[in-house]
């Protein structure tokens, strides 16, 4: 079977290629039982990366399945997943803080549409080609970013007022609040995180994230714990889909939202094609970047329309579904269906799941986003490393886009640099 090479510049979807070569019933036992597998670890995920980005936990579900439907149905991807990532955390919870929940879904919709026109005028290429190190250095800076935002589930802190957004003054007002400390609460995330690696560990094919998160759920109820839960704070998780329906719309807000919708359509592209492309070094094929990009780009608008938040390719997800057996796109969009299913059958127990549960599960993303043993080897070449650390630095000192704008400026003076300058009249 070829690997796709011939047909990367097509824009034409992998699933209508799947078709057309024959889908069979083992492919689609295949990729049920993968679909499975997956939603299985986008349950819990799905919810906590909502509740971290400062949005209600069902807004999670609603991405994962309008927006992995789509990314699966339409992308250039055989493998891919799609749905909420740790790596837009920052992005959406200050987008929330800034111009509230319409104002979100708005830049959604925008970056969607971006991402769409990047696809379709052949840009994917382009993306491509950010340095590793300014990769690295800005997942780097998100990861603890991420971290420093959970801190207060982890510990059950009460503030007494609300939590800043930049990363020192938060640090300093949740240093304050030390004494509120709630051991029930950081007994719970602590020891969540810690099953989830054990797991890992000794058992990885085992659903380490969701075993965390009912046994929290468990030992809350009928220990009578005191801590906070989705329930407490968020209420009912809806049974079914919302209606589809625009945000408001108007010339005002378009320009105020626009900045937020271009780091959105950066990140997503960038993060997109990396998952795609580290499906295929499982696989050996080659995803349509292009397609890929217009697929994501129409995930962000259908999920908007429901009421979700970003989607982009989730390369954890997107690795266990390779490992899990999947053979085709079918399996992703099963994966979406299989949530739906979880979503109208099990709502009401997730108001019981404890939030700071759902802080240990963003601990270990935390962990495994962060590429320590690639940050200490760039770290060793003092070119990579002023990449690497003016993107890392100006992500936690100030934004993610102005981390990676930083880290390529820097990137392309030292090529400049190493290239040298010809003598005048050369």
């Amino acid at each position: 079977m070829p690997n796709g090479a011939a047909t990367a510049h097509l824009y034409l979807p992998k699933l209508a290629t799947v078709l057309g070569e024959g889908y069979g019933l083992d492919s689609l036992r295949r990729d049920a039982m993968a679909a499975l597998i997956v939603a299985i670890v986008a349950l819990p995920l799905s919810m906590a990366l909502a509740v971290a980005s400062g949005v209600s936990p069902e807004r999670g579900l609603y991405t994962s399945i309008v927006g992995g439907f789509l990314v699966s149905a339409l992308g250039g991807s055989r493998f891919q997943i799609g749905g909420p990532a740790g790596a837009f955390i920052v992005l959406v919870s200050a987008t929330t803080a800034k111009f509230g929940l319409e104002g979100l879904l708005l830049t959604v919709l925008m970056s969607g549409a971006m991402l769409a026109l990047v696809g379709a005028f052949r840009l994917g290429s382009l993306i491509r080609h950010i340095p590793h190190a300014v990769t690295v250095g800005f997942t780097g800076g998100i990861a603890i970013t991420i971290l420093a935002s959970q801190l207060k589930d982890l510990g059950g802190l009460t503030l007494t007022g609300p939590e800043p957004g930049a990363l020192l003054p938060k640090l300093m007002v949740l240093g304050r609040a030390l004494t509120t400390l709630n051991p029930a609460a950081l007994s719970l995330s602590l020891g969540s995180a810690a099953l989830i690696f054990a797991v890992r560990r000794w058992r990885p094919t085992w659903p380490g994230m969701l075993m965390a998160v009912v046994l929290a759920s468990l030992l809350a109820v009928f220990l009578h714990l005191p801590v906070a839960t989705i329930g407490s704070r968020f209420g009912a998780i809806p049974h079914a889909l919302p209606w589809p329906s625009l945000p408001p719309i108007s010339p005002s807000l378009l320009l105020r939202v626009l900045p937020s919708a271009l780091s959105f359509t950066l990140l997503g592209g960038v993060e997109s094609l990396l998952s795609a492309k580290v499906a295929d070094g499982m696989t050996g094929r080659i995803h349509r970047s292009n397609m890929e990009l217009v697929a994501q780009g129409m995930a962000n608008i259908g999920s908007a329309l429901f009421g979700g938040i970003a989607v982009t390719g989730t390369i954890a997800r997107t690795a266990t579904n390779v490992r899990a057996g999947a053979r085709s796109p079918v399996s992703g969009m099963l994966h979406s269906l299989f949530l739906l299913l979880f979503m109208f059958v099990a709502a009401p127990l997730a108001a019981y799941v404890p939030l700071s549960a759902l802080a240990g599960v963003l601990l270990v993303v935390c962990w495994n986003m962060a590429e320590k043993a690639e940050f200490a080897r760039l770290m060793r070449n003092w070119r990579t490393a002023l990449v690497l650390l003016a993107t890392f630095g100006l992500t936690l000192a100030k934004d993610l886009t102005t981390g990676i704008v930083a880290g390529c400026l820097v990137a392309g003076l030292l090529y400049l640099l190493s290239r040298g300058v010809p003598e005048e009249g050369a």
